[in-house]
């Protein structure tokens, strides 16, 4: 089928909005019509060369949700008329790395830059006769997609699709961050350093597990003065800032548990990250720098004296299978707070406008709400 994406040819050009080709879904494949798209700063990364797929052009996007309208060969669990949402990580449940717990570590990952099908190594889009690659073998950007099943979710069909997409990536990656790979626990300082999507939700993940004080940092105003409606304690605009507040207040304890999840790591910054850290404590690494970036900055002595962690993390190290629908439960009784997270929708033609939004700290989370005109 015929139908329109958002693209890339080359680093650091705007989006493109043009017509692509779509084939049928294959054996374990179902065709998807995309109602919301996240705008995560992920597909950024794209744009600027920090995540290179293997090749051009790119099809952006690995948030979405919609309704399965087409189901190929040996699918048992989704029938035409579910709603889903994609997971930017597919998980197969039989691989080595999924059978030991770590779902979000799938063996089927290895393919996420590749752009080439789970099924059989082809490429199922085409625009302008090249093959085109889509981000996280998913394509968001795009009203309508072709996807293996192990990266779709059914999801409860009362959910809003502009809130059900989120926690295909951001959502379950930040509050995964806090209670999953952090581990906080009651009573435990946190410093969250970013209040985009992933930083929210990380946060709103430290207040649900009785974190005591919830130290923020944002060069935003406007993002701090969120974060302490979603439940912080502090905010403050520099790292500088919040270490010495959060000295003070703890009586030099500082952070037990730190959740990283600025728009793109910088090596040179990862001392300070640290050192708001608490002896024994955890910093976490949520947010990703460039895969060409392999320096950081790092006082060694003082990792060992004060026995501290720097722990990394991707989907929040949860099950992408029982986290999605588990955090829509949430939602649906008022546990979780997806709809002040949504700041602004856009169409897929404003995509452009939308990451501006983005890198101006305007939004939390923009998403493209498709309509029958993109398609």
């Amino acid at each position: 089928m015929k139908t329109k994406g958002a693209l890339i040819w080359e680093f650091n050009q705007p989006w493109q909005i043009e017509e692509i080709e779509i084939g049928d879904p294959r054996k374990h494949e179902v065709k998807v019509q995309l109602e919301a798209a996240g705008m995560c700063h992920s597909d950024h990364h794209l744009v600027t060369g920090g995540i290179p797929m293997m090749g051009f052009p790119v099809l952006g996007g690995h948030e979405g949700a919609g309704k399965v309208i087409e189901v190929g060969e040996a699918v048992e669990d989704l029938a035409v008329g579910d709603h889903v949402v994609l997971s930017f990580i597919p998980s197969c449940g039989k691989c080595r790395s999924c059978q030991a717990g770590l779902r979000n570590l799938c063996d089927l990952g290895a393919l996420l830059l590749a752009g080439t099908s789970v099924t059989d190594g082809s490429f199922r889009i085409q625009a302008r006769g090249q093959d085109v690659y889509p981000m996280a073998l998913l394509g968001t950007f795009s009203p309508y997609m072709v996807v293996h099943e192990s990266s779709v979710v059914k999801i409860d069909p009362s959910i809003p699709f502009e809130v059900a997409c989120l926690v295909g990536c951001g959502v379950t990656t930040g509050y995964g961050s806090a209670v999953r790979t952090a581990d906080i626990r009651p009573g435990d300082d946190v410093a969250i350093i970013g209040l985009g999507g992933v930083g929210i939700s990380a946060l709103q993940g430290a207040v649900h597990a009785g974190a005591r004080y919830i130290f923020t940092v944002d060069p935003v105003p406007w993002k701090r003065e969120q974060a302490l409606k979603f439940g912080a304690t502090h905010a403050y605009a520099t790292i500088e800032e919040a270490t010495a507040a959060c000295a003070e207040i703890t009586w030099g304890g500082m952070a037990k548990k730190v959740i990283v999840t600025v728009g793109e790591v910088h090596g040179e910054e990862v001392d300070s990250w640290m050192g708001i850290t608490a002896k024994a404590g955890t910093c976490v690494l949520t947010a990703m720098g460039s895969l060409t970036e392999n320096q950081a900055t790092l006082n060694l002595s003082m990792l060992s004296l004060l026995q501290k962690n720097l722990q990394g993390t991707i989907f929040g190290g949860g099950n992408p299978h029982y986290d999605i629908p588990h955090l829509l439960s949430m939602y649906q009784v008022g546990k979780l707070n997806l709809d002040d997270m949504v700041t602004r929708q856009y169409r897929l033609d404003e995509i452009n406008e939308g990451y501006q939004d983005m890198l101006a700290g305007r939004n939390i989370r923009g998403i493209i709400r498709y309509t029958d005109a993109d398609r």
